[in-house]
């Protein structure tokens, strides 16, 4: 059902208010549409079936932490037995603190429509709080059934924090850097995970070979490296049926070895799940407490779990985690660390020494570990991927060609430039340390990062979203950060041997996001306060004092509005201008989707002889426009949709008040609609009039609805549409040139005229991103300083 919506932003003006009884309909027409992206409720058999698939993409990173943990854990040998049992009871509780209490049980919940990872959170945060520096966004954006956000009290604790956090642009920018940070450590991750895992597993080679050099097994891991970064474009979804089976027989593999190794060598190592041996283990001094960025590896790959829950209900990958990942990882730790006890020369490769009958069990052992951290890291990549795509979204990203790999999925997309960039700076990092332990330290640093990010964004969640009794604040706070700041101090030690390379990594990425995104704050900062008022167009008079050029002029803006500086400056320049014009503007949502019904929301601008209109797209950061859309199409089709919906709005022949629809693309025809607003709201139904910024208020104005069928005007203005396209479609981009100012700082030259310049040449124009044909572009260059 078509809704009606149109104000622009910081307009005065109120929505169509219709009476109390047509309310109710439409509220529960909306609470309906709601209903169909919020969590659906699976059968027990598909639940299963979700939980079995989960594995392959969800859980292979954290699977495959056994291949090195105790390698990273000891790497200059073991001593005795206590710092065995301490370091695996660190293990133990480390996973059941992090990876299943907090993440399994908490974060997961926070998922925004399914949609997890550090800028998912972000994005709740947004819609509670108007924290968003860019300000585009306008209360009509809050209607749409993926949308949702909560009242508070005043005098509520939630209320004064959502002032708080709304009253300094400081405080925004704040949360901005930190959500940054945990991205940029993200990124990071994308490049190590591939890195430890492939050559973790390749270093089996020199167990069962022993004279073959450490240089061949970097060269095997490179090959391998190379040849998943080259499948990467193919996508997840031609090869998934493969994952599930291959990470489960892992798990069942792992624990089943880890079980046979506790009964054969020693299972007094079940002491580790008295938590007292962590006290002891602390006591051991200095070596001891570096170690733990050895023991923190034993949770990497939870918060890919988070980014990769797209795909699956929150209840599926709960029962994975639980009944198999759980338990399959605490046997295979529990039996390394008994194969351990007795044989404390082979800690730095006891993941393959403590395979039992190794000339039955041994290679395909061997396959089946390459062939899960290959899995482990096509999971990890995918995710970075989804990353790049969110944040190019929310104006943190320069533009770049994003392809969809399956037709089921929305998420598994592949970025070609992304891939290559990290499968040199895996290939480098690989090659560059040539062992386990200096990438290791490099992993470690990454992860506890961005747990920590997690936690610090999920206590506003709490506060905001969720309405938490403080108790449960506390609890998860307290809990969370007591573990991981004792890993983050452990790490700090390490950043010499190796931990400053997600440091460097994270801080290149960190510093090209944060300029970007403040080259595109002060962009749209230039657009508002430089754009022309309606007002100024609607003194130019019916014939508005210029040529009218056959043909549709398609005027893009950031502007949702008030008319673009562009246009003004276009006709400055050139008195002349298209028999149509149309100011689009696409702007992105904090929400994961726009449902394709109430994308495209249309206002006519002044009157009906000027043929002037407003179209604002609107996306969620999961949205994209395939190459397979027609935009212009798209475009057209909303105009001519208002068009026809506005007709069956007449109004009295003194009003020049203005309406505003929401031109909704479905899959009905015109006179469905007409018939099923006939229904719902009667034949004559008298509404208020509406104002907004752009054009002064008409006081008296009335309109009503009509049972007669679309006027004689409105059918020549749709014939006129038509013939206006036929002569010829032009698209008019901004070619907006960005200086920083004379009396600028050295910094703010460099991040402006040079990173930023540099960035705005290699990126995709707007015009490839819209898939706009190049034969009917028009740029129109302007130049600002910041």
């Amino acid at each position: 059902m078509a809704s009606v919506p149109a104000e622009e932003s910081g307009s005065k003006g109120s929505m169509w208010d219709l009476d109390q009884k047509l309310d109710q309909p439409m509220d529960e027409e909306a609470g309906r549409i709601r209903n169909m992206y919020s969590e659906k409720k699976f059968s027990s058999l598909l639940l299963l079936r979700l939980a079995f698939q989960s594995l392959g993409v969800v859980f292979g990173d954290l699977g495959t932490s056994p291949l090195y943990v105790f390698y990273n854990t000891f790497p200059k040998g073991v001593d005795n037995h206590e710092d065995i049992i301490g370091a695996l009871s660190l293990i133990i509780y480390s996973i059941i603190l992090i990876p299943l209490l907090k993440y399994v049980f908490v974060v997961l919940r926070a998922n925004d429509n399914g949609q997890g990872g550090t800028f998912a959170l972000y994005s709740l945060l947004c819609r509670h709080a108007k924290i968003r520096t860019i300000p585009n966004q306008h209360r009509t954006d809050e209607e749409l059934t993926t949308y949702s956000c909560q009242t508070y009290d005043e005098n509520s604790f939630a209320a004064k924090l959502k002032r708080w956090l709304e009253a300094h642009a400081y405080k925004k920018n704040a949360v901005l850097i930190l959500v940054l940070v945990g991205t940029s450590m993200s990124i990071g991750d994308g490049i190590l995970t591939p890195a430890i895992s492939v050559l973790s597993a390749s270093g089996g080679i020199k167990v069962n070979r022993p004279s073959i050099s450490s240089d061949v097994v970097v060269l095997v891991a490179v090959v391998i490296l190379v040849g998943l970064f080259s499948v990467q474009h193919y996508g997840t979804d031609r090869v998934s049926w493969l994952f599930a089976p291959i990470v489960l027989i892992w798990f069942l593999l792992i624990g089943s070895i880890g079980a046979l190794n506790l009964c054969k060598y020693d299972s007094s190592v079940l002491k580790a799940f008295n938590p007292l041996h962590i006290v002891r283990y602390f006591k051991g001094g200095h070596k001891n407490l570096t170690s733990l960025g050895g023991i923190m590896l034993s949770i990497t790959g939870t918060d890919v779990l988070f980014a990769d829950l797209c795909h699956f209900p929150v209840l599926a990958v709960q029962i994975a985690f639980t009944v198999v990942v759980f338990p399959c990882l605490l046997l295979a730790y529990t039996g390394q660390a008994a194969y351990i006890m007795q044989h404390h020369d082979h800690v730095f490769d006891a993941f393959y020494r403590s395979i039992p009958v190794p000339d039955g069990i041994y290679w395909p052992m061997f396959i089946i570990a390459t062939a899960a951290a290959s899995i482990a890291s096509q999971a990890t990549i995918s995710a970075t991927f989804s990353i790049i795509k969110q944040a190019f979204a929310l104006g943190c990203f320069p533009r770049v060609k994003v392809v969809h790999t399956s037709k089921k999925f929305l998420g598994q997309i592949y970025i070609s430039d992304i891939n290559w960039i990290l499968m040199i700076l895996c290939i480098a990092v690989t090659a560059g340390f040539k062992n386990q332990s200096q990438i290791g330290n490099a992993y470690g640093t990454a992860v506890v990062i961005v747990l920590l990010v997690t936690t610090l964004l999920m206590i506003p969640i709490m506060l905001l979203v969720w309405r938490s009794h403080w108790i449960l604040i506390v609890l998860f706070t307290v809990l969370s950060l007591l573990v991981e700041l004792t890993y983050f101090s452990a790490v700090l030690f390490k950043v010499n041997e190796g931990g400053w390379v997600p440091l460097a990594i994270a801080a290149i990425f960190l510093f090209i996001m944060y300029v970007w995104h403040y080259v595109t704050v002060k962009r749209y900062e230039f657009e508002m306060h430089s754009r022309v008022s309606i007002a100024w167009i609607l003194g130019l008079g019916p014939g508005l004092g210029l040529v009218r050029v056959p043909g549709i002029g398609f005027v893009y803006t950031e502007l949702a509005s008030g008319v673009p500086h562009i246009f003004s400056h276009l006709i400055t320049n050139l008195p002349a201008i298209h028999s149509i014009v149309v100011f689009v503007c696409v702007k992105y949502l904090p929400v994961y989707t726009v449902p394709i019904q109430e994308r495209f929301l249309v206002k006519r601008i002044g009157t009906k002889n000027f043929h002037i209109f407003r179209c604002v797209a609107r996306y969620g950061y999961k949205d994209m426009l395939r190459k397979d859309d027609d935009f212009e199409k798209m475009l057209f089709d909303s105009i001519s949709t208002f068009v026809r919906l506005e007709a069956m709005m007449e109004r009295d022949s003194d009003s020049d008040d203005q309406c505003a629809f929401s031109a909704q693309q479905n899959a009905k025809s015109i006179d469905l609609l007409e018939a099923e607003y006939m229904d719902t709201l009667g034949s004559i139904i008298e509404v208020k009039n509406t104002s907004s910024l752009d054009s002064m208020p008409v006081q008296g104005s009335s309109a009503t609805w009509s049972s007669a069928p679309t006027s004689q005007i409105t059918n020549e203005e749709i014939d006129f549409l038509k013939r206006c396209k036929e002569a010829g479609v032009v698209h008019i981009l901004s070619n907006t040139m960005v200086r920083a100012r004379r009396d600028s700082n050295l910094m703010k030259k460099f991040a402006v005229d040079y990173v930023y310049a540099f960035l705005r040449r290699i990126c995709r124009e707007n015009s490839v991103m819209f898939h706009l044909p190049h034969e009917s572009l028009l740029n129109v260059g302007q130049m600002f300083y910041v």
